[in-house]
C-alpha cells in the first residue's frame, strides 16, 4: 500500500473555516475563571452555583433507586419528556395562576437547551431580538450562534426603561424580546407587575414573542411573588423553568412551556437535537418531586441562601470603594455592584484573584456598550462566615485597582 503524506499546512488550506456564527460567539468569561478557581484557597464569588452540601442526596439517591426498579427507564423515551413530570410541572404552573396541561411542555436538557431549541425554531440569520441589557451571558451566546442581531433595552436605576422597549419594537420589529423577569442574571432585578403588564402590552401592539426565562423564580427570600409574564399575553410567551436551581443542576432537567401555534415546531427541534432527554432523569426528578420530598429540601435551600445574601449585603459597605452602588434582591443568587467613577472591574480582577478571591466583571453581560464600572456577586455557594472572608479579601484588592 502507498501511503501519502500530506504537509499540515497543505491540509489547513484545503480545510473550511468555521461558520461566521460561530465565530461570533463569545467564550464565556464566567466558565473561564471556573478554571482559575479550582484551588480550594480561593473564594469565588463568579460563578452562579447552587450550594452543593445543599443537595438532597439521600432523596435524590433513593428516587434513583426506586425509578431503577423498572427497565423502562434505560429505554428511549418520547421527544415530549416524561409524562408525569409534566403533569407535575403543569399543576405547578397553574396552582400560581398559569393554567396550564402536560401537552403545553416540552421536557428539555436544561433550560439552556431550551433557549437553544427556541432560537433555532424562531430566528434567521439576520433577524433582529431585543434583550435586557445587561442580559444573561449564555442567551447571547446562543442568539450569536442563531445569527441574530441582538439589541439591548436600557435600565433606568433598577427598573427596565420601557419606554426604550416601546421606541425599539417600533423600530426593529424584533423577533422577540428575551428576559429573565424574576431575580435575573446577572443583576438580581425584578420586573414589578406593572412592568410585566406594559412588556405584554407593547409584545401585543408591535406583534413581537416574549422568552420568558424563570430559572430563579422559586428562590425567593422576601417579598410578594410575581406573576408570569404568560398571564398577561398567553400568545406571545414561551417560558422556560429549570430543575437547576431547585433540585440540582446535574440532572440536567429544564422544560419549555410553549404555545400551541409553535409546539410542533420545537418538538421537531427537539426530536433533532437528542431524539429526548435522559429517560432515568426525568423519571427520578418525578418520583422525587412527587414523593414529597421536594418542598421541605426547597425550604431549606430558601432559609440557606436567604442568610447567604444578608450576609453579603451586610458586608459589602466595608469591602467596597466609597461611592459603590448595589442592589438588594428578594430572591436569586446575585448581587449586581457599581463601581464609582474612574474604577474599571475587570482591571481589579487580578488584583482580586491574587487574593484568593473572584467575581464576574459586568462588561461581558452587555450587548452593546458595556459599563466596565459594574460586576456580578454571587452569594449562594458559601456559608456566611465565608462570605464575609472573602469580602474582606475584596476589600484589600480595590487599592491596587484602576
Amino acid at each position: 500500500m502507498t501511503s501519502v503524506s500530506v504537509r499540515s499546512d497543505e491540509l489547513a488550506r484545503a480545510l473550511p473555516g468555521r461558520s461566521q456564527r460561530a465565530g461570533a460567539a463569545k467564550t464565556s468569561p464566567v466558565r473561564d475563571l471556573l478554571a482559575l478557581t479550582e484551588r480550594p484557597e480561593v473564594i469565588s464569588f463568579a460563578g452562579g452555583l447552587p450550594a452543593p452540601e445543599l443537595f438532597d442526596l439521600d432523596g435524590i439517591r433513593s428516587s434513583y433507586d426506586e425509578v431503577l426498579r423498572t427497565r423502562s427507564v434505560l429505554q428511549y423515551s418520547t421527544s415530549e419528556g416524561n409524562r408525569a413530570l409534566r403533569e407535575e410541572v403543569a399543576r405547578r404552573y397553574s396552582a400560581d395562576g398559569l393554567p396550564t396541561s402536560a401537552a403545553d411542555l416540552i421536557i428539555t436538557t436544561g433550560s439552556q437547551q431550551g433557549l437553544g431549541l427556541l432560537a433555532t425554531c424562531l430566528l434567521d440569520p439576520g433577524d433582529t431580538i431585543l434583550v435586557e441589557e445587561p442580559c444573561y451571558l449564555a442567551a447571547l451566546q446562543t442568539f450569536a450562534l442563531a445569527g441574530a442581531r441582538v439589541i439591548g433595552v436600557p435600565y433606568a436605576g433598577e427598573e427596565l426603561d420601557l419606554e426604550a422597549l416601546e421606541r425599539l419594537a417600533a423600530e426593529h420589529a424584533p423577533k422577540f424580546f428575551y428576559t429573565v423577569p424574576t431575580f435575573q442574571n446577572p443583576t438580581g432585578r425584578s420586573h414589578g407587575v406593572d412592568a410585566r403588564a406594559r412588556i405584554a402590552a407593547s409584545a401585543r401592539r408591535h406583534g413581537f414573542r416574549i422568552i420568558e426565562d424563570e430559572p430563579y423564580r422559586q428562590l425567593r427570600y422576601s417579598g410578594e411573588p410575581l406573576p408570569s409574564l404568560a398571564s398577561f399575553a398567553p400568545e406571545h410567551v414561551l417560558s422556560l423553568g429549570s430543575f437547576s436551581k431547585v433540585i440540582a443542576p446535574g440532572l440536567r432537567i429544564g422544560w419549555i412551556r410553549t404555545t400551541k401555534d409553535l409546539h410542533p415546531t420545537v418538538l421537531i427541534a427537539k426530536q433533532a437535537a437528542d431524539l429526548h432527554t435522559s429517560t432515568i432523569d426525568q423519571a427520578a426528578a418525578a418520583h422525587y418531586l412527587l414523593s414529597g420530598r421536594g418542598e421541605p429540601a426547597l425550604e431549606v435551600i430558601r432559609r440557606a441562601y436567604g442568610e447567604r445574601r444578608d450576609a453579603m449585603l451586610a458586608a459589602l459597605p466595608a469591602a467596597m470603594p466609597s461611592g459603590t452602588t448595589w442592589n438588594s434582591p428578594d430572591g436569586g443568587m446575585f448581587v449586581w455592584v457599581r463601581l464609582p467613577e474612574g474604577r474599571n472591574a475587570a482591571a481589579a480582577l487580578p488584583d482580586a484573584l491574587a487574593r484568593d478571591v473572584a467575581f464576574v466583571p459586568g462588561a461581558p453581560f452587555f450587548a452593546g456598550p458595556a459599563d466596565e464600572r459594574t460586576l456580578r456577586l454571587s452569594f449562594t455557594t458559601y456559608e456566611p462566615d465565608t462570605i464575609r472572608t472573602g469580602l474582606s479579601r475584596l476589600g484589600a484588592a480595590w487599592g491596587g485597582a484602576g
